[in-house]
């Protein structure tokens, strides 16, 4: 395929895996691919954004940093959809609950995603692109979530992609008035891009931390307390590969 290896991911053209599992943090998607598949190898390290290849039930999946925000997850994931030919990108990250019925460790599925970023810009549309998971991800992911016993811990909503990572309680609340279930920072360009490359993406992230409660996790838990949202979307990469 032409431009592979790209400016950001120094991975041959047949690397990559169908379907690409995708936190924020590099060294959740080392600790991912160390502890959950097998026959592991590591397929990109520039910029020290890890990507790995390995096997989960004998089937290939793949996961990868996307860094933080939407600038850097659109980068990624527009290299993966358009120059590596990759389908399904599931993003499995943290949030903070605006919600008083979701909690810490919950697990919110993204089926659209607000936004105050201006990254719809580029497309030149007149009106509001309004950015949604894949119907067939989603579906699949919450089925894969409640046959694994998870459903008392899982919600299904509107989130909120931010550029604004300390937000002011205010504004939080105003969206958590409209419905909004979680903040996060990646999920709308994501989307975005997989709708432009006509490809499949879905956001499903945990609850690091309760703005509106002064309640968080630690880094260690963040990086490595999140095995029931990776165990779905494994489970999920494996339904989609039959």
């Amino acid at each position: 395929m032409l431009n592979v290896p790209t400016p950001h991911i120094n991975a041959n053209s047949e690397d990559f895996a169908e379907t690409v599992l995708m936190p924020g943090d590099p060294l959740r998607a080392k600790f991912i691919a160390e502890n959950f598949l097998t026959n592991v190898q590591n397929i990109s390290n520039t910029r020290n954004m890890l990507g790995f290849i390995g096997e989960y039930k004998q089937k290939r999946v793949s996961v990868m940093g996307s860094g933080m925000g939407m600038p850097s997850i659109g980068i990624y994931s527009y290299e993966l959809f358009y120059y590596y030919n990759v389908k399904n990108i599931i993003r499995i990250g943290s949030a903070g609950s605006l919600s008083d019925d979701i909690n810490l460790k919950d697990i919110v599925f993204a089926m659209g995603a607000c936004t105050d970023s201006n990254f719809s810009y580029q497309y030149g549309l007149n009106g509001t692109f309004a950015p949604t998971a894949s119907y067939n991800l989603l579906e699949n992911s919450v089925k894969t979530a409640q046959e694994l016993g998870f459903e008392n811990h899982i919600h299904i909503g509107n989130i909120l992609s931010s550029d604004v990572f300390y937000s002011d309680e205010k504004n939080l609340k105003k969206w958590a008035d409209m419905g909004v279930l979680a903040v996060e920072m990646e999920a709308a360009a994501l989307y975005m891009n997989a709708a432009k490359l006509h490809k499949n993406a879905l956001c499903m992230v945990t609850i690091s931390d309760c703005p509106l409660k002064n309640l968080s996790l630690d880094s260690v838990e963040r990086e490595r307390g999140f095995s029931n949202m990776i165990q779905i979307a494994l489970e999920t990469s494996v339904n989609l590969e039959n």
